[in-house]
């Protein structure tokens, strides 16, 4: 069975959203079965899954798998593969999150745990530790968690995990790609839920368990995370493409003269996203990066350059100038203070509510590795972030309505608008440490645009136009400023 469940795994991967290999050849060399979850009416378990790349790297992939004795058609999207199972016989195998047996049962294991503390949970973890038992479930004390008899509806959004919906009153957030330890979602929710941050949605609990790697090692990690569920949240990314809708079907209107305009809300969540940057200062330690910490994150980011020239030969135009502003990060004499940061900041992990801006989704880019997550940066890596995703808005929506140059004005304006709204909204919240050195900005800037080019180069081609047009604007600001500096020290 293991060889073609194997096959099989290494199909379905290939197809999925949520996985981070596309572009490069790998195949799932190991799965590791967890226990039967306590599932009455399917028999399902959590596979984790050992992927192996060309170039050597590996990661961990957990699928949920349900074994069912027949084809199932209302589950053709989930359909992972036929297989004879040691156990079960000649049994059809499905993604596991979309039955609703099963995530009841993962909401079963949270009810299990409610009344134990969160001390209690993790006592419990060291008991098992040699164990291969159930995955454990820990609960947040004083969570609310939902009424077991709400049905777990998998979120049709497109991202890098798995997120199911119970009612109106909670979401579970299946990692996928999962790593030993601790897993950073979790543990800044946790601790931003301690510190009653207004920004974030409540954390509920959370799963975790162990489990053998591809070389027989005991490896324990984090597999999900359960939240209080925002159901009266608009997606900003949303708002933000609604807002460009309105302004380019009203002919001859500017951003502020358009009832959607965005400039305000653009400036709240500036504000906001100051406050989590405050309170992750609070509860997580703080450093200022010394001369050579700074000349190694500029060397980072020439490498990421490099890795992106080589795989989009077109960028190779840009290469010298963008280099300079790498360089001149590299060498600028200023203190740059470092923390816990969002890590992949965009309007699409935003939510306005109500009560105002959330951020969601802690987790760092999915790409990098964990100990790259939790890595201390600066906060101007997620005000770039922000930045690059306010241009996208406008790129997406003017490529829907067609680049005429009257057009292309107008989405510049707007995106220009809402941009420095951002930031004025972030400086009237961090004070001292909003961004104020247009150099250390632009690094980070063009530090996403190049990991955009690349994402979109592996993922979504016919979208690669657009870091490749801010790659553009990015290099000529470059050399402007590189030629400026020039003439001064002349």
């Amino acid at each position: 069975m293991t060889a073609v469940l194997q096959e099989h795994l290494s199909s379905y991967l290939a197809k999925q959203r949520w996985f981070g290999g596309k572009g490069r050849d790998f195949s799932v060399v190991h799965v590791h079965s967890l226990p039967w979850l306590p599932s009455e009416d399917v028999r399902a378990r959590i596979e984790i899954a050992t992927v192996a790349y060309d170039d050597g790297d590996q990661d961990s992939y957990q699928v949920p798998l349900a074994y069912l004795d027949e084809p199932d058609p209302a589950l053709a999207h989930a359909f992972v593969g036929e297989i004879s199972h040691a156990e079960l016989g000649d049994v059809v195998a499905y993604d596991a999150v979309h039955l609703k047996s099963v995530t009841a049962a993962l909401l079963a294991g949270f009810r299990q745990a409610e009344q134990k503390t969160q001390r209690q949970a993790e006592e419990k973890t060291q008991r098992q530790a040699d164990q291969l038992t159930q995955p454990t479930f820990a609960v947040v004390e004083g969570a609310e968690l939902p009424d077991l008899s709400e049905a777990g509806m998998v979120s049709s959004a497109e991202q890098s995990n798995t997120s199911v919906i119970y009612g109106d009153s909670a979401i579970l957030k299946l990692f996928r790609r999962i790593s030993a330890g601790g897993n950073p979602d979790i543990e800044i929710h946790d601790a931003l839920t301690r510190h009653r941050s207004d920004h974030v949605a409540a954390l509920l609990g959370w799963i975790e368990a162990r489990w053998m790697d591809v070389a027989g090692e005991a490896q324990a990690g984090q597999l999900a995370m359960l939240q209080t569920f925002l159901r009266t949240a608009t997606d900003g990314w949303v708002l933000a493409l609604t807002s460009m809708r309105d302004l380019l079907i009203e002919a001859d209107l500017h951003p502020d003269e358009v009832g959607g305009d965005f400039a305000s809300e653009a400036e709240r969540l500036g504000a906001a996203t100051a406050d989590v940057h405050l309170d992750l200062a609070a509860v997580f330690d703080t450093a200022t990066l010394t001369a050579d910490d700074q000349r190694d994150l500029a060397s980072a980011m020439v490498r990421r350059l490099d890795a992106a020239v080589v795989a989009i030969p077109q960028l190779a135009e840009y290469a010298e100038a963008l280099q300079t502003s790498f360089d001149a990060f590299a060498t600028l004499d200023q203190s740059l203070r470092v923390q816990r940061i969002h890590g992949d900041l965009h309007l699409g992990q935003a939510l306005r509510t109500v009560k105002g801006w959330k951020l969601i989704d802690f987790e760092g880019e999915p790409a990098k590795s964990l100990a790259e997550r939790v890595t201390l940066d600066s906060p101007l890596r997620d005000v770039a972030g922000m930045l690059r995703s306010l241009d996208y808005a406008a790129a997406v929506t003017l490529h829907q309505f067609g680049e005429s140059d009257q057009l292309s004005y107008r989405a510049d304006e707007w995106a220009q608008r809402n941009r420095a709204a951002f930031l004025e909204g972030y400086a009237s919240v961090a004070g001292d440490d909003a961004p104020s050195h247009d150099l250390v900005l632009r690094a980070y800037e063009t530090d996403k645009a190049v990991y955009e080019a690349l994402y979109e180069a592996r993922n979504r081609p016919t979208w690669l136009a657009i870091p490749v047009a801010a790659i553009a604007r990015l290099a000529a600001a470059a050399a402007t400023a590189a030629a400026a500096a020039a003439a001064e020290e002349d």
